[in-house]
């Protein structure tokens, strides 16, 4: 008679990966109708903007809805990408845990080989159909297509038809096509929202919706540049956990230990491996460095051994991470997305994007960038709207559970200008704040990648960003407070004083006497004012000085404008100095008490997005004395420009004024 161990040893067996993710498809995501729907369409478009980044095409997704019935839909996502040879497409599709990224250093989209594979097994469990994959790769006079199913005990693709076909004017691309029981809604966790999302932070790619009614919206590109490719790297060893070295030291080809801390990490350098070696006690030159086994390697590296090396490596001083193996949006393709996609709201004010340094947490290299809206049509009083990325990916979804609402809600906002009750928590206000996290591996909380988990080397850096974001918006705000007050001061000074006078004059029998003088006496400010106007393809910049102080002012105002579009014709004042990168000075070395300044210009060439509001700054002034501009940022790196004998002439006594057409005329006949 058998024991009950014999008995329950008997009833034990393996199963796939196909088969625990069948069972358990929550894990992945697909936990209800909306999300289910949803997942499908994300794991679908991932792949097709990395294989188009991948191949350097400028990517054009497509994604269409159909409702079939009351809950089952087709959903196809198309792409231009470089298309799937044929062999390998039962196993991109049919496959789970089969990728070419998973072993990869550097920041991609996908990396398990999960997401598309269970697309498909969700759709072939939930209405029993096959997936339909259509692609070409750009040598190939035909497209390939497959219907396919995945075998879920073997975890292996089973291809039920496969036949070639002309794809009309698709020189190359992949579609896939699969069925699956949803349900579609519209709101803040919707597929419109998910397409929404991904055309701001992909500004490069053009996003076609076609949704169960047929509606078609379109986000174009608000970009032709890919984005860098991102380049392999070793593991950086900062942050380095016990188990990884190990399983590292086990695997390597290396010869020795030193050699094996220079080849297989980043950043160490054969001086820099000797120091850890020396700190930790071991010989650079030992060539068994396995883990030391009794049996069959007893001479090997003990567990005491590898807990050196690890105490050794925090102890030395490494450097950063290379930046190439990651891809962060950058700043000013951050505000281009925004202002491609918000066309709706029409904020007053985009902060400026913050991309902090390459930080490491357990050898993975990451950043954080922050972007912050405000104002316009937002409300007022809700919750501000939060953007979460990973690696160019919209977080819809588990938002409580994410590390980068954790540090949104532990940041002080009221510093900032917004609202936030008891100074912790999801501030109110008019504004959208968002946050990517670009890494070589995105840490998780689970497979269905909704949320980022609480590492607190990248909790810190969110936070750090928030701050820095957060002050471009208060200065913004303090700004704009101060140049209402200032206005309804001066309304009331141009208003009110000259009644007084009128009247006064007139019970008294004598002329209205100048107020000139004593309206610049209250007001003491020097006022900025510009515009920008959009018309027949060009932008027409103004800017106008008014000198509003009792005394004759100088001053350097600085501008930031796209050079290749700027356009002297009708310039009045010449620029004192134009650097390559578009940073603009002029010297205004007098404007008299009362008087203005006015300087013009046009910007042809440019998308009407790319240029529509002025960046300026002054300097040469005590800044307490200007409304409108910004002191100049030190990062400017611009000398203070000085009077010299060799410069147009200027009028001696500091009251007149500069004939700025004798300035003109002076440079042009230089």
């Amino acid at each position: 008679m058998s024991s009950i161990a014999e008995e329950l040893a008997k009833k034990q067996k393996e199963i796939s990966v196909s088969e625990f993710f069948e069972r358990n498809r929550q894990i992945l995501g697909f936990d209800s109708q909306v999300k289910s729907l949803i997942m499908g369409v994300k794991e679908a478009v991932d792949n097709s903007l990395d294989a188009c980044e991948e191949a350097g095409i400028l990517p054009e997704v497509m994604v269409r809805i159909e409702r079939i019935d009351k809950d089952e839909y087709k959903v196809t996502v198309e792409d231009n990408g470089p298309g799937i040879i044929k062999k390998a497409i039962p196993n991109v599709f049919g496959r789970l845990l089969y990728g070419s990224r998973f072993h990869a250093v550097r920041q991609s989209r996908g990396q398990q080989g999960i997401g598309i594979s269970a697309t498909v097994m969700f759709g072939q469990i939930t209405t029993g159909k096959a997936t339909t994959v259509r692609s070409k790769v750009a040598n190939e006079d035909v497209a390939w297509e497959l219907d396919l199913i995945i075998n879920t005990k073997k975890n292996m693709p089973e291809v039920l038809r496969e036949e070639p076909v002309i794809w009309d004017g698709k020189p190359h691309g992949t579609s896939v096509a699969f069925y699956m029981n949803g349900r579609y809604l519209s709101g803040k966790q919707s597929v419109m929202e998910y397409m929404k999302q991904t055309a701001i932070v992909n500004p490069h790619a053009r996003m076609i919706f076609i949704d169960p009614e047929n509606r078609k919206i379109v986000y174009e590109r608000a970009s032709d540049d890919l984005p860098p490719a991102t380049k392999e790297i070793k593991p950086h060893p900062e942050g380095l956990e016990l188990g990884r070295l190990i399983n590292m030291a086990n695997e390597t080809k290396q010869k020795s230990l030193s050699k094996f801390l220079v080849n297989d990490f980043s950043r160490i350098s054969d001086r820099l491996a000797d120091e850890i070696c020396k700190k930790a006690g071991l010989d650079p030159g030992r060539s068994n460095i396995k883990l030391q086994d009794r049996k069959e390697n007893p001479n090997g590296l003990s567990l005491e051994d590898f807990k050196k090396i690890i105490a050794a490596l925090g102890e030395v001083k490494i450097m950063a991470p290379q930046t190439d193996c990651l891809s962060p949006i950058g700043g000013n393709l951050i505000r281009k997305g925004l202002k491609n996609v918000l066309t709706d709201i029409k904020p007053e004010f985009y902060a400026h994007p913050v991309t902090r340094d390459p930080k490491v947490y357990a050898g993975n290299p990451f950043t954080v960038e922050v972007g912050i809206v405000y104002g316009g049509d937002l409300p007022k009083d809700q919750p501000v709207q939060i953007l979460r990325f990973a690696n160019r990916v919209p977080l819809l979804y588990q938002q409580g559970a994410c590390a980068i609402t954790k540090a949104i809600e532990s940041t002080d906002w009221r510093r900032y200008g917004l609202e936030q009750r008891g100074g912790e928590g999801i501030p109110y206000g008019p504004a959208i704040i968002l946050v990517h996290i670009a890494s070589t591996k995105v840490p998780f909380t689970s497979e269905a990648k909704e949320a980022v988990a609480t590492i607190p080397e990248l909790q810190a850096e969110v936070e750090l960003a928030l701050k820095i974001c957060g002050r471009s918006l208060k200065t913004h705000l303090n700004k704009k407070e101060t140049k209402s007050k200032t206005k309804a001061k001066f309304d009331i000074v141009q208003v009110i004083l000259p009644l007084i006078a009128s009247k006064s004059a007139k019970i008294v029998g004598k002329p209205v006497p100048q107020l000139s003088g004593t309206i610049t006496k209250i007001m003491n400010v020097v006022w900025i004012d510009d515009a920008v106007v959009y018309e027949k393809g060009r932008h027409k910049v103004r800017v106008t000085l008014y000198n509003y102080t009792p005394r004759s002012q100088k001053l350097n105002l600085h501008m930031v404008v796209p050079k290749e579009g700027f356009d002297y014709t009708g310039l009045q004042i010449f620029p004192a100095e134009v650097k390559d990168d578009g940073k603009m000075t002029w010297e205004l070395r007098s404007i008299p008490s009362t008087q203005k300044v006015d300087i013009n210009f046009t910007l042809k060439g440019l998308d009407q997005e790319a240029y529509d509001e002025n960046e300026i700054y002054v300097s040469g002034i005590d800044p307490v004395l200007v409304i409108g501009a910004d002191p100049l940022p030190g990062d400017w790196d611009v000398k203070r420009l000085e009077i010299t004998e060799t410069a147009p002439a200027v009028a001696e006594e500091e009251e007149d004024e500069v004939d700025y057409d004798e300035q003109k005329e002076a440079i042009n006949d230089d």
